[in-house]
């Protein structure tokens, strides 16, 4: 992955996490945003990657 892609990748992330975090308990943004780049990277679309990066909160937060 290249930097502008990364950069992109993060920029969408962050996008998508206020959604999350509005409603999520306390939790590291890297969390979230990594489950959301690797999901994207793994040719989620958006909404999608956000549902995989709740699920995936769901697990680290237990």
């Amino acid at each position: 992955m290249d930097i502008t892609t990364l950069t992109g990748l993060l920029r969408e992330a962050e996008e998508h996490h206020g959604a999350y975090e509005a409603t999520a308990p306390k939790h590291h943004w890297s969390d979230w945003y990594a489950a959301y780049i690797v999901a994207r990277e793994g040719g989620r679309n958006p909404y999608e990657a956000a549902c995989d990066a709740a699920l995936h909160m769901e697990a680290v937060l237990r």
